[in-house]
Formats: structure tokens, sequence, C-alpha cells
């Protein structure tokens, strides 16, 4: 009996120490997975806001006057973008639209005939191909393709002796646009940008109100911008994939 009970009691304290010492195992539950954030790339569709300031130059000839006189325009330009960026490898390539609003005026007088000739360029934008060199988040680009602008010209004064008044003159212009630029992404989807570019507009003739008489207006500008964008992500990014015991 003194045996059987020794045992019994020594079954009983090894069944208290080894509950015990369980409890102060830690625990088996399977680690928190890993998520690692997105691998940034210019890939996607974006769209943005820029503004800045231009300058630039209308050169009007006519008939009694043998050489050109210039208009220098200048003022504020901004608006909107929107464009698709495809990176493969460190070359991105993409194309992008963009429309401005512009206080671009000026008035310029022809002491020969004079003439008061206004111009000013209240709307303009530009459809333009990009492609660039990008380490990492920077990006440096060139950027080229077509330009438009709704271009004012007014003529008051008189030619050759005879007066006339002409209102507004609109004309919807299409040239050509080149330049470059250097972008930063901020975050993987928020990107800030410095640009310059150069626009020509090319020759367009008016005629006159009152007289008939032929105006020919060549339209060039300069332009330096800073803007934002937006990179929308239009596929989410893959679930994460959770390890299994």
């Amino acid at each position: 009996m003194m045996i059987r009970k020794t045992c019994l009691s020594a079954v009983a304290i090894a069944a208290l120490t080894g509950g015990a010492f369980a409890a102060d195992l830690p625990s088996r539950q399977p680690p928190p997975v890993y998520a690692p954030p997105p691998l940034f790339t210019w890939t996607g569709l974006y769209l943005g806001a820029q503004i800045g300031y231009a300058w630039g130059t209308n050169n009007t000839s006519l008939p009694t006057v043998p050489a050109f006189t210039g208009s220098n325009l200048s003022g504020v330009t901004g608006g909107v973008h929107v464009g698709y960026n495809y990176q493969v490898n460190q070359i991105v390539i993409g194309i992008e639209g963009e429309g401005n609003g512009t206080s671009l005026s000026k008035s310029a007088f022809e002491p020969i005939t004079g003439t008061i000739i206004n111009t000013s360029i209240p709307i303009e934008g530009s459809i333009r191909g990009r492609i660039g060199i990008a380490w990492d988040r920077v990006l440096l680009y060139a950027t080229g393709g077509v330009a438009l602008a709704d271009v004012h010209n007014a003529y008051f004064g008189g030619i050759a002796t005879s007066p006339y008044s002409s209102s507004d003159i609109v004309n919807s212009r299409i040239g050509w646009t080149a330049g470059a630029g250097v972008e930063y992404a901020v975050t993987n989807n928020v990107s800030v940008r410095a640009e310059y570019r150069y626009a020509d507009f090319g020759h367009q003739t008016n005629s006159v109100m009152l007289t008939g008489i032929p105006a020919t207006n060549h339209l060039t500008e300069n332009a330096v911008r800073a803007g934002v964008s937006y990179k929308v992500d239009l596929n989410p990014p893959p679930a994460p994939v959770v390890a299994k015991y």
C-alpha cells in the first residue's frame, strides 16, 4: 500500500509540474504575414495640373512694310493634363494631352503705316509623346508633338492713308512643340515636375476688315511650367501569400 501511494503521489506531482511547464512554453501560433510594399513603376494612367510663365513673339508683315514688325507677348499659363506612361527597364515612353488658359497679350505699334496690332492667346493646348530615362523615382524626359491655340488678332489705324478698324479675328492655329523636363515621384502615386517647351504656331494671313489688305502673322512661344500628377492604380496589388503550417 505504501508503494502504491508513493507512485500515485509521484504521478500527480509530475502532472502538475508538466502542466505548469507547458504553460511557460512559447505559443505555436503562425507568425504574422509580411506584406512587402509594392515596387515603384512609372507605368500607368495619370492626371494632374500645371502652372507657369510664357513669353513669345507675333511677327506681323503688311504689304507696305518691307520688314516684319514684332509684338512680344508674355503672361501666366495654367491648366490640366492627362497621360499614360509605360516603363521597360529604365526607358519610359508615353503620351500626354493638356489644355491651358493664358493671360498672354500684347499691343504693338507699326509707325510706317500707323497700325496698332493687338494679339492675345486665351486658350492653348498640346498632344505630345514623351520618352525618358528613369533612375528609380527620378525621370528625365524629352517631349514633342502638336500644339494648338486660339489666337486673337485686332488691327487699328491706317495702311497708306486708308483708315480702318478691325475687331478680333480669331484663328485656330495648329503648330508643333518640343521641350524637356524632369519629374520626381514623391510617393508611388504622386509626382512633381518642371518643364520647358518651345512652340511654333506657323503663319496665318488675315484679311484686314474694310480694306481687304492681308496681314501675315507668325507666332512662336516659350514656356516654363511646374506641375503635379496623380497616377491612378487601375489594377490593385495582389493579395499577400499566407504561409501554412
